[in-house]
């Protein structure tokens, strides 16, 4: 049975630094970013992203967040793959958990989601998933 779960984001820190400039204006970036879950997932997480920005500041970017905490009333951690767009302002990152990464009480856990930022340092996010 697929049971969603709902709930906020706080980034708490953002290290990103830039790897390579493109000849037309955009540039590469990597960054570390820690973020706080709050609501249905409650927990810590840790992002290791890989950034493409274009000339116009819109973005495409990559990484995997990895995610410890309570979510369904048990306590565990997991991997998260976390692809997504930033333009107008707004980031959208899609979430899907790497099989075979949940640990403790989530082993076994599959699910995905997104989260959607609101405000310069967080968001909501949309979580879908299965214990088993």
């Amino acid at each position: 049975m697929t049971t969603q779960a709902k709930g906020t984001f706080t980034v708490s820190a953002w290290d990103e630094n830039t790897y390579e400039e493109l000849e037309n204006g955009g540039k590469l970036t990597k960054a570390h970013v820690t973020v706080g879950l709050d609501g249905d997932l409650r927990g810590d997480g840790g992002w290791e992203a890989v950034m493409c920005y274009r000339a116009d500041g819109t973005a495409a970017f990559t990484g995997y967040q990895h995610t410890t905490g309570t979510l369904g009333g048990r306590r565990g951690g997991f991997v998260l793959r976390a692809d997504g767009t930033f333009s107008d302002g707004q980031a959208r990152t899609y979430w899907q958990v790497v099989d075979g990464s949940a640990t403790g009480e989530l082993e076994g856990l599959r699910g995905s989601g997104t989260a959607v930022t609101t405000g310069a340092t967080g968001g909501d996010f949309t979580f879908e998933y299965e214990l088993a």
